[in-house]
């Protein structure tokens, strides 16, 4: 799982189905992608940063530790 896109979708207090209705990508996708099974485009996941209020590199990039 993407603990950091879920935590900032929890502190947003949204939806998977808002975020995912937000961004034009079906609460599935969503969710495929919140679980780390898929992958969104650079698109994709700078809209759902920005509907979270959130860094596209905090959320889906390497853990400054791992680097």
């Amino acid at each position: 799982m993407r603990h950091q896109l879920f935590k900032a979708r929890m502190r947003s207090k949204l939806t998977q189905a808002e975020v995912a209705k937000a961004v034009g990508i079906s609460r599935s996708h969503y969710t495929l992608i919140e679980n780390g099974k898929r992958n969104p485009s650079l698109e994709v996941a700078l809209r759902i940063a920005n509907k979270v209020n959130c860094d596209v590199r905090h959320m889906f990039g390497e853990d400054k530790e791992s680097n």
